[in-house]
């Protein structure tokens, strides 16, 4: 069906100076003045995307702040811990554009403005923000998870400079569940447009039929009364930017309708290529608007992809016509030591690392991502359940502003935004809201659903619409079906409950099911227990661990995950990993450190074991040791001896893929799990015992670091013994040092409990290992990233930006 992020074009770049075109997209991302303070005192430089939350220092809960987690809506263990233990505040970002005569000015970009609309397209502001331009209140955001603009066009008055203000707001400590991060956390960007006619915000609409037909609507203001007809070109273009059809169309013109929206004529592709998971295959519609002579207007483009989507309580999803079972996960927006700020290279890093593991889907909980994370979506080939809200109240919908009010705004900038994104397979609308007391209408949320869908089904009628309920619960008045609104959403959506799905699709046949949130305590049983042939799929809750929703200080947030907040795998990876992709055989060594503690969160029972898959142990310990694996029967091997062989549980839903060897003593040496297939070794891990930590090891990930001012390089530092193997035990201070057109934006080392923030020049070994992240320059070159400890040989990564 649909497509991709909109890209705004017609920058010609090779005019250096000034720039006059149909249509130009200019970054505001850099050189913003920053402050805590509305007077601007102390300002320092920042770039966007900014978090001005992630580096300020932890809040230790007072004595009187007990932990309590009686509000199952909120899931308070103490004043902050919701919102990472970090203080509430404002942050104010100031930027000067500088007008001469019709020429404006910014970050060494020139623009004629003359005869042309200016545009502020702010990406998000978090939580809630306000615009000013020379003292004037131009606009604001009650929800920061989306987007908006501000039409600046009559305020440029006047040669010199033009003082840009905006405000964000992180609101009171119970205005959201988790944590938001703080500030101008999405990219800002400068749009000039013509004035008489023009593609309006999020313009296209883009379909296709028996995925051959391409059918665009595209929304247009015109207020040039000298036009007599409209003549619109739209190109389609393959993903080498060859044209491979094309149309013109001549809607009917309403005149006196300034803005209106008008279906093009039909684009035919021959032999198209279809998008999916495995094949993430994109076209681009190149729409231009064109005036009585011919000439260029305007144009704008979006990427799509061809593609269909079935859902049914018969086979639960298809794409293009084959049986695809959602695989995924749920969590926050935010990236780890980076915050909120919404990196393009971070959020690819995730997502990569993600369907390296099996994983094919993600739900965006709870709220709108960024732009950019439904472009990487749909370039890797992720299913996306697209969320707009938490909860259906004003409190956790920015607190500023009634919630009721939001909707309507909200959804048709959400939708719009999001609509051509083939990645996008369900709209899901809120998430655990069914019960609260103060839904409107008195109805347990039935006819504010029906209206929302029906205003989404004004932008997009291609996809079914859900919510997300938790907990399930019963109807009030028969006791025993499922609430009113599980009986009108298209698709059932349960987080956690899927025991549910097999009673209430007998009473009600026409149900889907979705598990939209699954608990990692529940691997493997919440996945096998369902009928994975008739479900959509599942999502499995904070897989990624995160800042908030912390269960008690000194744990800084969640940690019941796959991977820890410098994206290392926890041995649970691999019991996913082992599920997910079925067909490629692996092992995961997984040995017990610490029992799990059983604790409740929000009527979810948690107690995953803390394991980790290295060897070096106490004399004479007693272990339990687990091996994640897909294949027919692991052994375990121990300096040379087996300990023993273990079949996999394949009919035992609950234990399937995992094998337990009780009571293994430690020795120093090495310890090795081989899996099997009739016989036949298919996989191995081999952990061995390491000398003491002697020198530490950089490792970057991206090859091919662009020098434009937003590239990240992610550097892994270990800790290694003599033979370089990684040291689980060094927890040694390392100081880092970068030379180069780079700066140190982040450092982490994958410990909740850590008292050290993302902004320091310096970070602790956690089980051997940290993390570093650079931000590349502007200028190409050499970078050098120096790491130091006290007692280990330091190292030099040398990298280049290009």
């Amino acid at each position: 069906m649909v497509g991709m992020k909109k890209t705004l074009i017609c920058l010609l770049a090779a005019l250096p100076l000034y720039v006059v075109a149909q249509r130009d997209t200019v970054s505001l991302n850099d050189g913003w003045r920053f402050s805590r303070s509305e007077q601007m005192t102390d300002a320092v430089m920042v770039d966007l995307p900014h978090d001005f939350q992630i580096t300020q220092p932890w809040v230790a809960p007072a004595s009187h702040e007990q932990p309590a987690s009686k509000d199952a809506a909120n899931n308070t263990a103490s004043r902050l811990s919701a919102r990472g233990f970090k203080a509430m505040g404002c942050g104010w970002y100031e930027k000067r554009l500088r007008l001469t005569g019709t020429m404006l000015e910014t970050d060494g970009r020139r623009l004629e403005i003359a005869d042309r609309r200016v545009l502020l397209d702010f990406g998000g502001i978090m939580l809630v923000g306000d615009v000013w331009l020379n003292g004037e209140h131009i606009g604001s955001t009650d929800y920061g998870y989306v987007g908006f603009e501000c039409d600046i066009t009559d305020k440029l008055k006047g040669d010199g400079e033009h003082i840009l203000r905006v405000k964000a707001d992180t609101r009171e400590v119970d205005n959201s569940r988790w944590y938001t991060g703080g500030g101008l956390f999405r990219e800002v960007r400068l749009i000039t447009t013509p004035k008489g006619r023009y593609f309006s915000r999020h313009p296209l609409y883009i379909t296709t039929k028996d995925n051959r037909e391409v059918n665009i609507r595209a929304e247009i203001y015109h207020a040039d009364h000298k036009a007599k007809s409209l003549h619109i070109k739209t190109r389609i273009l393959d993903t080498d930017g060859q044209v491979v059809a094309e149309q013109t169309s001549h809607p009917a013109f309403h005149r006196l309708q300034r803005l209106a929206e008008y279906r093009l004529e039909p684009v035919m592709l021959s032999n198209p290529r279809l998008w999916s998971p495995d094949t993430p295959y994109l076209y681009t519609a190149e729409v231009t608007l064109l005036d009585d002579t011919g000439q260029v207007v305007d144009r704008v483009t979006d990427r799509f992809g061809v593609r269909t989507i079935d859902i049914s309580p018969d086979f639960g999803l298809k794409v293009n016509g084959k049986k695809t079972l959602l695989r995924g996960w749920a969590n926050h927006h935010t990236l780890g030591i980076l915050g909120a700020a919404a990196y393009p290279r971070a959020i690819e890093k995730r997502l990569r690392m993600m369907k390296a593991y099996g994983f094919n889907h993600v739900r965006t909980s709870h709220n709108p991502y960024s732009e950019d994370f439904y472009r990487l979506c749909d370039e890797i080939g992720l299913l996306v359940v697209d969320e707009l809200y938490d909860k259906w109240i004003s409190q956790f919908a920015g607190g500023r502003a009634d919630w009721q009010t939001l909707w309507q705004r909200d959804i048709a900038e959400w939708v719009r935004r999001d609509r051509n994104h083939p990645s996008v397979v369900l709209w899901s609308l809120g998430n655990e809201l069914q019960h609260l007391p103060d839904l409107p209408f008195n109805d347990g949320g039935v006819t504010a659903y029906k209206l929302q869908r029906e205003l989404l089904h004004r932008y997009d009628s291609t996809r079914m619409t859900t919510v997300a309920m938790h907990p399930r619960y019963r109807d009030p008045v028969t006791d025993s079906l499922p609430p009113p609104l599980a009986r009108v959403t298209d698709v059932q959506s349960y987080n956690y409950r899927y025991m549910y799905f097999p009673g209430d699709g007998r009473r009600f046949p026409w149900m889907t099911f979705y598990q939209s949130e699954a608990n990692m305590t529940g691997l493997p049983g919440n996945y096998y227990e369902m009928d994975l042939d008739k479900v959509i799929g599942l999502a499995y809750w904070g897989a990624i661990s995160y800042f908030g929703e912390s269960r008690g200080w000194p744990m800084k947030g969640w940690d019941d995950s796959f991977f820890d907040i410098s994206l290392q795998p926890k041995p649970l990876a691999g019991l996913v990993k082992s599920m997910f992709m079925p067909d490629e055989p692996m092992v995961q060594l997984a040995i017990v450190d610490r029992v799990g503690d059983v604790s409740e969160w929000n009527g979810i029972t948690f107690n995953n074991n803390k394991t980790s898959d290295h060897w070096n142990r106490l004399a004479g310990e007693r272990l339990k040791v687990y091996a994640y694996t897909n294949a027919d029967e692991t052994e375990l091997i121990v300096n040379g001896k087996s300990i023993g062989i273990r079949k996999n549980p394949k009919t035992d839903a609950r234990h399937r893929n995992i094998v337990l060897w009780e009571d293994v003593k430690y020795q120093p040496g090495y310890i090795e799990v081989i899996a099997r297939n009739n016989g036949k070794a298919v996989a191995r891990q081999r952990a061995e015992t390491t000398g003491p930590a002697v020198a530490l090891r950089l490792e970057a990930d991206n090859d091919h670091w662009h020098a434009d001012g937003m590239d990240l390089q992610h550097v892994r530092i270990t800790a290694v013994d003599r033979e370089g193997r990684r040291v689980f035990t060094a927890t040694d201070n390392v100081t880092l040092r970068v030379q180069g057109d780079a700066r140190l934006i982040a450092v982490g080392n994958g410990d909740m409990m850590s008292n050290e923030t993302a902004g320091q020049q310096h970070i602790h070994l956690y089980q051997g290992e940290a993390l570093a992240i650079l931000r590349a320059g502007s200028r190409s070159g050499e970078i050098r990233l120096t790491a130091t400890a006290s007692a280990l040989k330091g190292a030099t990564l040398k990298a280049e930006t290009q």
